[in-house]
C-alpha cells in the first residue's frame, strides 16, 4: 500500500473516476456493451422544455447514458428553457446542472416531457409529460432522503413491481451495476426478473450473460472449472493454480496499465518462485501482437490468447470484464480477492506472502 499521505488522494481520484463513469457510461465494468431500449420510433423529435426558481440565466448540459457522451448544451433564460431532439430510440439522457447535480430524464420519440421545481432543491425537480418520467420522478423523490442501503432496497423494490419498464434499466445500473460493492448474484435475479418481462430484448441477455460470470467470481466463492489452451500450444485448467497464492491476470498489449502489472508479476514470481502460480489471459486480436509482448516483457508463466478478444470463452467463464483485472484465489481456488490495482496488488501479495 502506498504511504499514507496518498491516501486522500487515492480516495479523491476514485470519486472522481464514479463520477465520470456514471455521467458518460451506463455499466463500469461493461464498457464495451451499449445497452439501447427496446422501443423505437420512425425518428420523430424529443422535446423537453423547463421552468425554475432561483436559477433565471445560465447553462445546462445534456448527456446520453448509453455511451454516448455530452449530447448538447442547453440555454436557460429568465428561468426557463426549450429543448428538441430528433431521435429514432428510446434513450436515456441525464441533465447535468452548473453543481454537477444530474436529473435522469426518459427521452422518448414523439413526446414532450416539462421539467419543472426549484434550482435551490434540485432533488425534489419533477419531470412528467409522460408515464416512464412520472415513474422515474417518483421512485427519484422516494430515495432522495434514504440512506444507500435503504435506497438499493427500495431500488430491487422498484425493479420488481416494474420489471417491464424501460427505466428499471436506469435503476440497476445506478443502484447496481455502478455500487463498488456490487452483489452480482443479486443483480442478476434481477435482471432476469426484467428479462422474463421484457422477453425480445437481446441486448438483456448479453448482459445476463456477463453477470452470469461476475455473480460466481464474488468474492469467498470457489474459482469455477475452466480449461483453456496456452499460447504454448498446452491445456491450462484452474487445477493448475495451486499455488500458495495464485493470480488469473487479464491484459493486452493495448492497455498501458496491465502490461504494467504483467511486469510487476514478473518480478512477484521471480522473487517467490513456485509459491505464487500465475496464469494470464491477452484479449488481443491478434495472436502475434500478444506473443511479441510476452517476448519484449520476458512472460514465462502460462498465457491464454485466441484472438476471440471478448468472445473468448473464458472472458464469459470468469466474469471478465474490463482490462486490467484480475482475480487472486488460495491453494484450494478461494477467491480472496478481485480487480487489484498498481500499489494495492503488491500490497497485498507481500502481505499474504508474509502470512505463510
Amino acid at each position: 500500500m502506498r504511504k499514507e499521505t496518498h491516501q486522500g488522494k487515492r480516495n479523491t481520484e476514485k470519486s472522481c473516476a464514479k463520477f465520470l463513469r456514471s455521467l458518460f457510461l451506463i455499466f463500469s465494468f461493461c464498457s464495451f456493451i451499449i445497452f439501447f431500449f427496446s422501443c423505437s420510433s420512425s425518428g420523430d423529435s424529443f422535446r423537453l422544455t423547463g421552468k425554475f426558481k432561483n436559477f433565471n440565466n445560465g447553462e445546462l448540459y445534456v448527456y446520453g447514458l448509453q455511451g454516448k457522451g455530452k449530447i448538447d448544451t442547453i440555454r436557460l433564460a429568465k428561468g426557463k428553457f426549450s429543448y428538441e431532439l430528433s431521435l429514432e430510440d428510446t434513450l436515456m439522457l441525464s441533465v447535468v446542472f452548473p453543481n454537477f447535480s444530474e436529473i435522469p430524464v426518459l427521452a422518448i420519440p414523439g413526446t414532450d416531457v416539462k421539467m419543472e421545481g426549484d434550482a435551490s432543491h434540485l432533488r425534489e425537480v419533477k419531470v412528467s409529460g409522460s408515464d416512464e418520467n412520472e415513474l422515474l420522478t417518483g421512485f427519484r423523490l422516494q430515495v432522495a432522503e434514504q440512506t444507500p442501503p435503504e435506497a438499493e432496497k427500495s431500488a430491487a423494490d422498484f425493479i420488481k413491481e416494474n420489471p417491464g419498464s424501460p427505466v428499471c434499466m436506469y435503476v440497476l445500473n445506478k443502484y447496481f451495476l455502478m455500487n463498488d460493492k456490487a452483489d452480482y448474484k443479486k443483480t442478476y435475479d434481477l435482471m432476469a426478473a426484467m428479462i422474463k418481462a421484457q422477453p425480445g430484448n437481446q441486448k438483456m441477455v448479453l448482459i445476463q450473460k456477463q453477470l452470469a460470470g461476475l455473480k460466481d467470481t464474488q468474492k469467498g466463492l470457489k474459482l469455477p472449472k475452466f480449461s483453456a489452451t496456452a499460447t504454448s500450444g498446452a491445456l491450462v485448467t484452474n487445477a493448475d493454480l495451486q499455488g500458495e497464492l495464485n493470480i488469473v491476470n487479464v491484459w493486452s498489449s493495448w492497455s498501458y496499465e496491465s502490461q504494467g502489472i504483467q511486469r510487476q508479476l514478473r518480478r512477484f514470481k521471480k522473487e517467490y518462485g513456485s509459491r505464487l502460480q500465475l496464469l494470464s489471459i491477452c484479449l488481443d486480436g491478434n495472436r502475434e501482437d500478444c506473443k511479441r509482448q510476452m517476448e519484449r516483457d520476458s512472460i514465462k508463466w502460462y498465457n491464454v490468447c485466441d484472438g476471440k478478444m471478448w468472445q473468448t470463452p473464458i472472458v464469459d467463464r470468469l466474469g471478465i470484464c474490463r482490462i486490467p483485472d484480475n482475480i487472486i484465489t488460495d491453494r484450494n481456488g478461494k477467491i480472496l480477492e478481485r480487480g487489484l490495482a498498481g500499489a494495492e496488488l503488491e500490497s497485498y501479495i507481500k502481505k499474504k506472502m508474509l502470512e505463510r
